[in-house]
């Protein structure tokens, strides 16, 4: 696997399904994982939870390594994401962001002239955020699974401090990248940094595999992604290549980008379900794992229908080892948890993974 050696990881979890798929290698079973599946849909989550802001729950180490194992339990998925947000470390170092319960990251005074870059000083993992690493130790002492760390892209991260908030048109940040790159360049570098020191302190404390979110890339034109956002995911995945994890990328709505995005780095790529597997596989050019990409919202059909979709995605993946299977965003609020046990259950006993060679793509 381009770029990535022996994974620092116990025995017993170098050969599970989810590193194997992760490498293209066959294994007895397509491995599957559901994003935001910490919470959201368990009834479980939400008796511990409490109320007001995520980044409370987070800061809690036991909390946190608790509302990570639980869909691990309830599930049986093959890897667990650690429960936290890709503002935390940007919240830690004081910028001045929240996340608001039904909204999102919200910061009161947003980003707006380089007087701002003052706010985002580097990260040093262990002052600011210990409570992140003590949550990781905790559960990679417990899981039989591998856990996978987290950070925010670049210009996702960018768009929330620039926007004030969750955003559709990102008119703020597109008018900022376009007119003072010089800003902008020295913006995207910081959160670069930040992303950087945040995942390696992440696999530093026992993470088997590193996912960058840059869910809202698929609002930019190809050629703005290409030269205003590439370069500095590039730079996150080449900063964190010496792991010796998997690195994985995600993203919403970036059928038009999944070649550009394989060239900055990644062995995994999410894939949302408006892009076919086999037609990003070719949109890709080049060897990578895919990851995805049922539709959330067909998780609320009846039982059937939500078989027959994937079994359709398992079809077009057609028995390639590079898959995980996932949904092609995050769990809805309002989707029954039997729903995705079954889905987790039928992966594993009619998912193939025994297809073309890892060297295909």
């Amino acid at each position: 696997m381009t770029g990535v050696t022996a994974a620092p990881v116990p025995d017993h979890l170098a050969d599970s399904s989810y590193l194997r798929a992760c490498r293209r290698e066959p294994g007895d079973r397509v491995p599957v994982w559901f994003q935001r599946q910490a919470g959201r849909s368990l009834p479980e989550y939400h008796e511990i939870r409490g109320t007001g802001s995520i980044l409370t729950a987070i800061a809690q180490p036991d909390l946190a390594t608790e509302i990570t194992l639980q869909p691990v339990r309830r599930y049986g998925v093959d890897a667990a994401i650690l429960y936290s947000d890709i503002v935390v470390p940007v919240h830690a170092i004081g910028f001045g962001i929240d996340i608001k319960p039904g909204v999102g990251p919200v910061a009161d005074q947003p980003f707006r002239s380089a007087s701002d870059l003052e706010r985002l000083r580097p990260l040093e993992p262990e002052v600011d955020t210990p409570y992140v690493l003590e949550t990781v130790r905790n559960l990679v002492a417990e899981l039989d699974v591998p856990l996978i760390g987290f950070a925010g892209a670049p210009f996702t991260v960018a768009s929330y401090l620039i926007e004030g908030g969750p955003s559709r048109n990102y008119t703020h940040t597109k008018a900022l990248m376009r007119s003072d790159p010089t800003l902008w360049d020295d913006l995207m570098g910081r959160l670069a940094d930040i992303a950087i020191a945040s995942l390696r302190s992440q696999v530093d404390a026992g993470a088997s595999a590193v996912q960058v979110f840059d869910s809202w890339a698929g609002a930019l034109h190809p050629a703005d992604y290409q030269h205003f956002v590439m370069p500095y995911t590039t730079r996150v995945f080449d900063a964190v290549a010496d792991l010796g994890v998997p690195r994985a990328h995600f993203g919403v709505t970036t059928g038009e980008l999944l070649e550009s995005i394989a060239q900055t780095g990644p062995e995994v790529i999410g894939v949302d379900w408006r892009t076919p597997l086999d037609v990003a596989r070719r949109r890709v050019g080049r060897p990578v794992t895919l990851q995805g990409n049922l539709d959330p919202a067909i998780c609320l059909a009846p039982i059937p229908a939500v078989e027959d979709e994937v079994r359709a995605i398992l079809a077009l993946n057609g028995g390639h080892p590079g898959h995980v299977f996932n949904l092609g965003h995050g769990v809805l609020p309002e989707t029954d948890p039997g729903v995705l046990a079954h889905v987790v259950d039928l992966v594993h006993a009619e998912g193939r993974a025994d297809g073309p060679s890892g060297d295909d793509t």
